[in-house]
């Protein structure tokens, strides 16, 4: 089994090129042939009656004198049997071989029937006529000679042949290195990249389906790189965001081992030690739902509901919240029926509005609006607290991400939320964008379809 694509296409080029030319020199003989053929049997038949007619005018003797002077004995070789089976011939065959002639073909021509073969294939044909002379029947035979111009033709076209399946062949395996070449960088970038190097540069310029391939490769070489650095900075982020309540819930047990604790400080730890472990919940939680929801495994729930009516209870229900910070809202929604799975639209609004209230000052005001359309409802929720730099947008729905690093102690959260938010969005084939600029407020913006599909 030959492996080598080179070796491959080599071979079938090669197969390729000499079994076209072997058919194509084999059906033109073919037809040159038969045409030929047919054009010189007509000539040599014509050529031997004028010998016949030559032998039934003149005596004997002065025909075969006749015929022997002739200038057409160049271009013909004539043999004549007697009953006895003697052969008187004419003409010089200059080394070419003269067609067999056995005596059934004497026989029948020597009985006055014609006798027309072609025994050697192109150009040659053999003719016997009976000859009618004072001294009895005999039998004549034509055989037209092959002239120098047909051998050298012959030779030409074999030469032709051979010269041009060789120089074919240099081109075919001269051309089959530019098409092996870059599958085989291509194989060398695959086992690169399974040693973990991403960064392969193909430099490939070809165009069709080879460049297009090339392309491909190193778009798809692009967005592993990218992926390597999203598991990353995931790992870090997990082992981070793991590690810092761990460390409190250590730190705190180690202290409630102490002697002499007052029941305040021990009544403090335990809440510390259960706030780090719910919080450590909760992240393990948001990371099921988050891989739930990436994986596409939860089937959507799919009723028809109140959108309007939904915001509202969200907000009644986060309302410690708000009112402990005299945050208000501002409300302009529209009475809009929406087919998508409310439990997970729940938790959307859940989450920006509690964004929403992370990062704005104490009395700032948090507007909410519903706009529909013939297809689409769209929802903003805008904010005046701190902003988001247009820089730190770009990843805000990314997990463990958050905006302002230096507040994170104050804030709180694990990052999760937006990137939850975000895919139940996608998974509602809807679409979530930001609007923000820093000390200006935050604005997020919801498109869902007014039916969601059910797939």
């Amino acid at each position: 089994m030959i492996k080598s694509l080179y070796t491959r296409v080599v071979l079938i080029y090669l197969v390729s090129v000499i079994v076209g030319t072997v058919i194509a020199f084999t059906v033109s003989v073919w037809v040159f042939e038969e045409k030929l053929n047919e054009n010189m049997r007509m000539i040599s038949l014509h050529f031997a009656q004028d010998i016949v007619r030559i032998y039934e005018t003149i005596p004997l003797r002065e025909a075969d004198s006749l015929v022997s002077e002739m200038k057409q004995l160049d271009s013909y070789h004539i043999r004549i049997y007697d009953e006895t089976g003697q052969i008187t011939s004419y003409g010089n065959l200059n080394g070419q071989q003269p067609a067999t002639v056995s005596m059934e073909q004497v026989n029948q021509v020597l009985d006055g029937e014609d006798v027309q073969v072609n025994p050697n294939g192109v150009a040659s044909v053999l003719i016997g006529l009976p000859l009618i002379t004072e001294k009895g029947t005999k039998a004549m035979f034509v055989e037209p000679l092959t002239p120098p111009s047909t051998t050298y033709t012959k030779n030409w076209l074999y030469s032709f042949l051979i010269y041009s399946l060789i120089t074919g062949s240099l081109f075919i395996l001269v051309a089959s290195m530019f098409i092996v070449r870059p599958i085989k960088k291509l194989t060398k970038a695959t086992r690169r990249i399974a040693a973990g190097d991403f960064n392969v540069k193909l430099n490939i310029k070809q165009a069709g389906e080879l460049g297009t391939l090339a392309r491909s490769f190193e778009e798809m070489t692009h967005d592993l790189q990218q992926l390597e650095q999203m598991r990353r900075e995931f790992v870090s982020n997990v082992s981070h965001e793991v590690q810092s309540p761990l460390t409190s819930i250590s730190g705190y047990a180690l202290a409630l081992k102490q002697v002499g604790i007052a029941d305040s400080d021990r009544s403090r730890y335990l809440d510390i030690i259960i706030a780090e472990a719910d919080r450590m919940s909760k992240m393990s939680d948001g990371l099921l739902k988050l891989s739930l929801l990436e994986a596409q495994s939860q089937q959507l729930q799919l009723v028809t509901f109140s959108l309007d009516e939904q915001i509202r209870r969200v907000i009644v229900a986060i309302q410690p919240q708000w009112s402990a910070r005299n945050i208000s809202f501002e409300l302009d929604l529209k009475n809009v029926r929406l087919t998508a799975d409310y439990d997970l639209l729940n938790q959307v609004w859940t989450n920006i509005l509690g964004n929403s209230i992370k990062f704005s000052e104490d009395g700032g005001v948090i507007n909410v609006n519903i706009k529909q359309d013939i297809k689409n409802v769209t929802v903003r929720i805008s904010d005046s607290g701190i902003g988001i730099s247009l820089e730190d947008q770009k990843r805000i729905f990314e997990r463990f991400f958050k905006a302002d690093r230096s507040h994170s102690r104050k804030y709180g959260g694990s990052g999760m939320g937006l990137a939850i938010v975000k895919q139940i969005v996608l998974l509602h084939q809807g679409d979530i964008s930001v609007e923000s600029e820093l000390d200006q407020g935050t604005t997020f913006i919801v498109t869902l379809p007014i039916t969601s599909p059910t797939d």
